[in-house]
């Protein structure tokens, strides 16, 4: 599963680049997810549902990362 599909037949828009490292690509996913738990946290002290949708939106978007992960490294075994 990708975020985002678009397009007639659809494509993906959001996945790790063919030759990036897949250690590098856990980085930054890593990093994002950092960034999507500040926002919880900050979104539930404040009660500010924008910043709990926008965490909502950023995580489905470090799932696809991690798909796209998952399945680079399996078709590498």
């Amino acid at each position: 599963e990708t975020f985002l599909e678009a397009g007639n037949p659809t494509l993906d828009l959001l996945r790790v680049q063919p030759g990036v490292p897949i250690d590098d690509a856990y980085e930054h996913v890593s990093v994002l997810l950092g960034y999507i738990k500040h926002l919880v946290r900050e979104g539930d002290m404040e009660d500010d549902h924008k910043l709990l949708g926008s965490a909502d939106y950023l995580l489905a978007m470090a799932k696809a990362l991690m798909n796209d992960i998952e399945l680079a490294k399996n078709k590498l075994h």
